[in-house]
């Protein structure tokens, strides 16, 4: 396989949190959580180079946990945009040239099964685009702006996408040239793919790889980080 580069995207301020710390710097199980997923990746034998997308004041600290916590792969630390695919798009073009696979991250998800972005990284060679994802327990409903259900999906169908979300690198960057040509923003880096034409395949995860978003995700953070995740990330 050619080599594979991971785009970390750090740069949110993370609003739903209610702290004046952004999310990824907060601490969890004595470490930043943005440290847990950097140390997540540069454990991974497969990844060659991990760039990280930060805000703008934030790249001195980052900087500092790279060199206190021996991330070796981290290559670049760089300031991203004003929304997440700006930032997403920056990091790519941070890579180095020889990577021919690449992996965006939320800097948020500390607890991704190794077994699982691996399946996902091998999917994605297989068919050029994979993401991590779960299937919804919950009954979705859509609703409107005045509060009434309008329909009620076939759960089977809905599925929870996660990250990492894995690509042929050319094939991601036509997609990301595609979108800011036409001015599109997307939800998610799967989205601009597939507006490109690209299928993109499914890889179920579990649900411990989850999003450290609001106040109640921290506790929950917790018990994963010392109950399922520990050091060798089973």
């Amino acid at each position: 396989m050619g080599k594979l580069g991971v785009v970390i995207v750090a740069a949110g301020k993370g609003s739903r949190m209610k702290t004046a710390e952004s999310k990824q710097y907060l601490p969890l199980n004595g470490k930043p959580v943005l440290v847990h997923t950097l140390e997540l990746f540069q454990q991974l034998d497969e990844v060659s180079t991990i760039v990280l997308v930060t805000g703008e004041g934030d790249v001195e600290r980052c900087t500092d946990y790279m060199n206190r916590y021996g991330i070796s792969k981290l290559q670049r630390i760089i300031v991203g945009g004003k929304e997440r695919q700006h930032s997403v798009w920056n990091g790519l073009k941070a890579l180095p040239d020889e990577v021919e696979w690449v992996m965006v991250h939320d800097g948020v998800r500390p607890f991704a099964a190794k077994r699982h972005i691996i399946k996902c990284l091998n999917k994605a060679m297989e068919f050029g685009a994979a993401v991590l994802a779960v299937p919804v327990k919950d009954t979705i409903k859509i609703v409107d702006d005045s509060g009434v259900i309008r329909s009620t999906p076939d759960r089977r169908s809905l599925w929870a996408i996660q990250t990492p979300q894995a690509f042929r690198r050319s094939l991601l960057e036509q997609a990301y040239e595609q979108a800011e040509r036409e001015g599109f923003t997307g939800t998610d880096d799967a989205m601009l793919v597939e507006r490109a034409g690209t299928k993109v395949h499914v890889v179920e995860a579990d649900y411990y790889n989850i999003k450290i978003t609001t106040p109640e995700d921290l506790p929950w953070a917790e018990w994963i980080a010392q109950n399922i995740r520990g050091v060798d990330n089973r």
